[in-house]
């Protein structure tokens, strides 16, 4: 299949119409509105630095439904015992920076380039891209951002300096998520880390629809530090 080549125009080819591999357009830029269409039809921009902004919808899709988060005995130990502080939105640039630095096998590498970043902080700004941050003595040793739209969220990223922070934050990330009738957390793309909390593969066909259900909904918008403040959890 061709990839397309997008124009100024803030519009993408239907997800169906990407390569095997997952990749559907080049080009276009950052921008809010552009970044938003997209995610509401499933795409996301994914390339290195020096490359032209490369969009992608990859089939399967993997993703965690939020009533399927699994929850192992450590990790519970781990929260019952309070070894992280838990908050939202309270370190949003510091955290997408933190994920910029971390080198994953096979995954993105270098994907965050400056560009993502700045494009990142200006949705968080807008109130759609949120943090969640894990803390130990007011030190900043895990967390994972992402974008928000309705009732789905799009991970996009997360980071640990210590065992079990990035994952402290995703289970009370996830758990808040479905209190607020969140139906789908689009993790892109597979790793064993987040299979091991309950992500799964589906059709991409089949995540469009889901997706076209919660999309829909009113975005929960703003500082979610104050939406889905720590003494809720």
């Amino acid at each position: 299949m061709p990839v397309y080549q997008l124009s100024e125009a803030i519009a993408f080819p239907h997800p169906s119409l990407a390569t095997d591999e997952g990749v559907l357009a080049v080009g276009g830029d950052l921008s809010p509105e552009r970044l938003l269409l997209a995610y509401a039809n499933g795409i996301f921009p994914w390339y290195s630095h020096g490359d032209p902004i490369i969009w992608w919808s990859p089939d399967p899709r993997f993703v965690l439904f939020p009533g399927e988060l699994l929850v192992s005995k450590t990790m519970r130990q781990v929260l019952r015992r309070n070894v992280f502080t838990i908050t939202f939105d309270r370190a949003f640039r510091a955290v997408i920076a933190s994920c910029k630095k971390i080198r994953r096998r096979r995954e993105r590498g270098t994907w965050i380039t400056g560009e993502m970043l700045e494009a990142y902080v200006r949705l968080h700004e807008l109130g759609y891209a949120h943090s969640a941050e894990a803390w130990r003595d007011d030190e900043l040793v895990g967390g994972l951002y992402g974008v928000s739209l309705g009732r789905c969220f799009f991970g996009e990223s997360m980071f640990s300096r210590e065992s079990n922070a990035s994952k402290a934050a995703l289970i009370t990330l996830t758990r808040r998520l479905a209190a607020r009738g969140f139906g789908l957390v689009d993790c892109q793309v597979h790793t064993d880390h987040l299979e091991s909390l309950g992500a799964r593969e589906i059709p991409r066909d089949e995540f469009l629809v889901t997706l076209r259900g919660l999309v829909g909904a009113d975005t929960l918008r703003g500082d979610w530090g104050a939406l889905m403040p720590v003494e809720d959890r």
